[in-house]
């Protein structure tokens, strides 16, 4: 079983960064997949950042590219998501998810956090 805490929302004007930060514990953390979703309301949940284990290959959504990165400290077990350029539609609950298989992000996460709320005011 892995359990994973997630810190760093908060409330921030349009254009500010923000640094997501998970960390895991009861796992081998350096063999998990890492990854970032989030969720609107009134939305679904979204894909948002990934990480490999194998190799730290990086994933984002197409709506992030070039504003987040995601990068892990295995030393730490602590995955970050580091968010520059904040809009208001990033707002959102963001998640941190773990799973131990590179697959489908439709499909992807056999671990999930709690959630940490950014909020960005238009």
């Amino acid at each position: 079983q892995v359990q994973l805490v997630e810190s760093g929302g908060g409330l921030v004007q349009a254009g500010d960064s923000l640094r997501l930060s998970c960390t895991a514990s009861g796992s081998a953390f350096s063999l998990l997949n890492m990854g970032w979703f989030r969720q609107a309301p009134g939305k679904e949940r979204e894909f948002v950042a990934r990480i490999r284990w194998a190799d730290s290959f990086t994933d984002y959504a197409d709506a992030v590219k070039g504003r987040f990165t995601i990068s892990r400290d295995n030393q730490k077990s602590t995955v970050y998501l580091q968010m520059n350029g904040l809009r208001p539609e990033d707002t959102a609950v963001y998640y941190c998810a773990a799973d131990p298989r590179w697959r489908p992000t439709s499909g992807w996460g056999a671990y999930w956090g709690q959630g940490t709320q950014v909020t960005v005011p238009s």
